[in-house]
């Protein structure tokens, strides 16, 4: 509060010097003489108040300027964890995926196997025409199967290299 303190000299210097000037003031004397220090209690009332008003300003910017850094860091904390929580999930999906994956083959493979075993059949018991059919379905199918599994599996690797780059667009972001 020493900013105060030069006012409060100069009003008492002023005050001292009317009265040191005015020393036998009568009647209308005083009157000026309290005139003239009311005149000087509003300008340094309105002083004190400029300065007061200053301090007051530079300490709400001053604490507006901490709330911001706060802010931001609790920002870049919160954006950081939810990175974190993508990727653990990434991962989850991905590896529910292989699994369901592997027992779907399993059985799609088990399906083939039968298919195709039923066109061996049909062809040692002479019934040439539908065991070549079935044959070349099971096969059919099992090429188709095959490929949509390497297309999948392919855009599941872009997607995982994707995320893993750090400045990717986000994938599983929700759109705002």
């Amino acid at each position: 509060m020493l900013q105060f303190l030069p006012g409060i000299i100069i009003a008492q210097l002023m005050t001292g010097a009317l009265v040191y000037f005015f020393p036998t003031a009568t009647g209308i004397d005083w009157l000026k003489l309290a005139a003239i220090l009311l005149a000087l209690a509003i300008i340094m009332a309105l002083w004190f108040g400029s300065i007061a008003k200053h301090i007051s300003k530079d300490a709400i910017q001053k604490i507006t300027h901490e709330f911001a850094k706060e802010k931001d860091r609790i920002r870049s904390k919160a954006e950081k964890d939810k990175d974190k929580i993508v990727q653990a999930t990434h991962k989850q999906i991905t590896k529910e995926t292989r699994r369901t994956h592997s027992k779907a083959n399993l059985k799609v493979g088990a399906a083939f196997t039968a298919a195709a075993g039923a066109g061996v059949l049909m062809l040692l018991t002479e019934l040439l025409t539908m065991g070549l059919l079935t044959l070349t379905t099971a096969g059919g199918a099992l090429a188709g199967y095959i490929a949509r599994t390497r297309q999948e599996s392919r855009s599941a690797k872009k997607q995982h290299e994707a995320l893993q780059q750090p400045h990717a667009p986000k994938l599983l972001q929700p759109k705002k």
